[in-house]
């Protein structure tokens, strides 16, 4: 409660202090933020931010009170804050997670928290990429499916074939694992684990005819044969996705020449 003293003066204004105070059940961390306004700045500059936030709160509601009561300038991307449309990817802590996925319990809050950009893609402003080469490379592996005639019913599918490839169904394009990749950082050509993953989802479904034609584009020199088999794609994923197994099986069948 903030007090008013004779002469209209509060006591926030006698002891700003007052003001970092968390209330009862809140803890006070530290968000150090790697800001960037192509407008303004010439290179990144790290800027720090006090937000009071419950053991509950996740990293998104942290970012969000300081864009809603400290600086609106701040950027960032978000949606659904639910871990499904995994558009606020971001680096915590020198790891890519979900903003909205990533509890404040979960960090050492004794510490500053490290917010960054992705790596590996333009930056555009603060916490916010450009997607366009992530999603061309997507755009490359023709990920839909890809069938003869549609048949008078339906097209049948045993559970055993379903399991084949239910794992890489899960992917959100939030680009967590393509942007944890170092081959990634480096060539700027790799279609990176996500394009492969989505690419395995229809390699192995019973029902596509055009899995031999992905097979040519992933054996490609900028294809699987770039992975380096470093596990960070599958640490990053926030859906659990097997990444480095699935490409793995990608890299057999372009072997084998099949895709079953």
């Amino acid at each position: 409660m903030t007090l008013t003293i004779p002469g209209g003066v509060t006591d926030t204004d006698l002891n700003p202090a007052i003001k970092r105070r968390p209330a009862e059940g809140f803890s006070t961390i530290t968000l150090i933020i790697r800001r960037f306004d192509p407008e303004q700045d010439a290179e990144p500059r790290w800027q720090d931010f006090d937000v009071d936030v419950l053991p509950t709160d996740r990293v998104l509601d942290a970012l969000h009170k300081i864009k809603w009561e400290q600086d609106g300038s701040l950027t960032f991307r978000r949606s659904c804050a639910h871990g499904i449309c995994g558009s606020d990817a971001m680096r915590i802590n020198g790891r890519n997670r979900l903003a909205c996925k990533t509890l404040v319990k979960d960090l050492d809050i004794t510490k500053p928290i490290y917010v960054e950009a992705i790596k590996g893609l333009p930056l555009e402003k603060d916490l916010v990429v450009d997607m366009e080469p992530f999603f061309e490379a997507y755009r490359q592996v023709q990920p839909f499916l890809q069938a003869g005639p549609a048949p008078e019913r339906e097209r049948l599918q045993s559970a055993e074939e379903r399991e084949r490839f239910d794992d890489t169904t899960k992917c959100i394009l939030c680009a967590a694992c393509t942007t944890s990749c170092p081959v990634f950082w480096t060539d700027g050509q790799y279609f990176g684990p996500a394009a492969i993953v989505n690419a395995h989802r229809f390699i192995f479904d019973s029902r596509d005819e055009a899995g031999g034609a992905r097979l040519d584009i992933l054996n490609d020199r900028e294809g699987v044969w770039r992975c380096r088999t470093t596990f960070n794609c599958t640490e990053a994923c926030p859906r659990g996705i097997q990444i480095t197994k699935a490409i793995a099986e990608v890299k057999n069948a372009v072997i084998r020449g099949k895709a079953r």
